[in-house]
């Protein structure tokens, strides 16, 4: 398999007058990126970096990102993206965990972190450093198998790991996403969503076609859909956070999107009434894929043609990795059973950064124990239950959140929702459900109760509904069901009969 650099380089050659990057007012030419990038390359190394030696990224989304995604290819280096959401608390323990060279960001972002770092400003700085380099070039000997990039996961169950990607692993991944995105040279490949994260994987399908990539730093469901009817964006990555607020805005105009071809829709489950919503809207543009950082967005696929008659559902296998669902032995399930999702292949991370506690846990011969839970039909199709750690014991009985989720969203007044397990004095754990609603017309407790009886069993049913405003969120878009039960223990306390 190529690199990343190498990759890239066979695209830079075929179009070198073509648009590469556009940013607000300001777009390259993939003759220009390479420049760019090879100076960034040469700027670090002059700083003394080499080859393995780890640089961070902390902005949020500009043209900077592509092009410090080639300087790290280039270089042999490794990329360290910082979520600029993050608080500047635990972007201090990503950069002491990653033994970061030096930091490469934005100005108000860094200084508000206590941590010694030699750090590049963007903006003046870094493009003196540009300036500086124009020209140089560096020739690195780098392999497939060379790490490109310690990606750090949300750290929903205590410190964030350091996720150690190759470029065999994100080539994997692109080549999965440009396949069921069915994306070709002519497209225009939309950020909007954090180049951190899940939006930075579709970028790299780029150096597979010579696409244009436009970036855009914030997103608003009205502004957006104007911007990428602009610039005739064709493919996006998006969570389902932003299809639902794009979809359920008011002023949505479903033809402005006329020019979307295919919508990478990922990072968390999507119900499959919001998701029949969304289709109903816009058609048969919706992609949807499974994956964890630690195995790169396409674990499994589901093309645009097959969605709309399997909401349920996240996809087949996809290209470059094997999965199978087993038990709490490891063994593999009958199909249309339930067990834990696991899986292994060119697509899966190389283990955790300085944690090999972590990595043996998770990686064992070769699987990854993804700590989901689904089953396979008699097709190969995947539907995900639930994380295991999510799953609500009550009176012994195994009671799966996204079960009682999918009946609450069919309610058309609610927007989103999020049921979790409280401690139970009888019966163990209770669950509970918290409901935002999407303004549309007026929803109550009982209703939903209601609602949860004439599609569950009885014991499924919510012990309490809250109507709420909002729910805790990472900087992702996801739910957070651990910050959701801590203000719940802490407002409301346990159930008690």
């Amino acid at each position: 398999m190529e690199t990343i650099g190498s990759q890239a380089n066979k695209v830079i050659r075929a179009y070198p007058n073509k648009t590469a990057v556009k940013f607000e007012v300001k777009s390259i030419t993939y003759e220009t990126l390479y420049s760019r990038a090879m100076a960034i390359t040469a700027f670090l190394r002059n700083k003394g970096l080499k080859k393995g030696d780890r640089f961070g990224v902390l902005m949020s989304n500009r043209l900077e990102y592509v092009e410090l995604d080639l300087a790290a290819a280039y270089g042999g280096f490794v990329k360290v993206p910082l979520n600029y959401k993050l608080h500047p608390n635990e972007h201090k323990f990503q950069i002491e965990d990653a033994d970061l060279s030096i930091l490469i960001g934005e100005e108000e972002l860094i200084k508000l972190i206590d941590v010694e770092v030699e750090s590049v400003f963007v903006g003046d700085e870094y493009d003196q450093a540009l300036t500086d380099h124009i020209g140089e070039v560096v020739n690195e000997e780098v392999n497939e198998n060379d790490l490109f990039a310690i990606m750090y996961t949300s750290g929903t169950t205590g410190n964030p790991k350091g996720v150690m990607l190759s470029h065999k692993n994100i080539l994997a991944g692109a080549i999965s996403l440009s396949l069921v995105c069915e994306v070709n040279n002519q497209d225009v490949i939309g950020h909007v969503a954090p180049l951190t994260h899940g939006s930075n994987f579709l970028s790299h399908v780029a150096w597979l076609h010579g696409t244009t990539q436009v970036i855009y730093n914030k997103f608003n469901p009205e502004d957006f859909i104007d911007d990428i009817e602009q610039d005739k964006v064709s493919v996006i990555f998006l969570v389902p956070t932003m299809v639902n607020l794009m979809i359920q805005h008011p002023q949505f105009d479903s033809s402005k999107l006329a020019g979307v071809k295919s919508i990478n829709m990922a990072g968390s489950p999507i119900a499959a009434s919001k998701l029949k919503l969304a289709l109903d809207k816009l058609g048969p543009k919706f992609v949807e894929t499974y994956g964890q950082v630690e195995a790169p967005m396409c674990i499994t696929v589901m093309p645009r043609d097959e969605i709309s008659h399997r909401l349920e559902s996240c996809g087949r296998t996809g290209a470059f990795v094997e999965m199978k669902i087993v038990d709490s032995d490891g063994k593999e399930v009958p199909t249309g059973e339930i067990g834990e999702i696991i899986c292994k292949g060119s697509l899966v991370m190389r283990g955790y950064w300085n944690n090999e506690e972590a990595t043996e846990k998770t990686l064992i011969d070769g699987w990854l124990q993804t700590g989901d839970l689904g089953w396979v039909d008699n097709e190969g199709y995947l539907h995900i239950v639930d994380r295991i750690k999510d799953v609500i014991i009550s009176g012994g009985v195994n009671i799966y959140p996204r079960e009682v989720e999918e009946v609450l969203n069919k309610h058309s007044g609610v927007k989103e929702t999020c049921v979790i397990g409280i401690p139970d004095e009888k019966w163990g754990e209770s669950i509970v459900a918290y409901v935002v609603p999407n303004g549309k017309e007026i929803i109550d407790a009982e209703e939903l109760v209601e609602l949860c009886k004439q599609h569950l069993a009885s014991f499924k049913k919510p012990k309490e509904v809250h109507i709420v405003d909002s729910l805790p969120k990472s900087s992702y878009g996801k739910i957070l069901k651990r910050e959701l039960k801590k203000q719940h223990l802490e407002t409301v306390g346990v159930v008690k009969e």
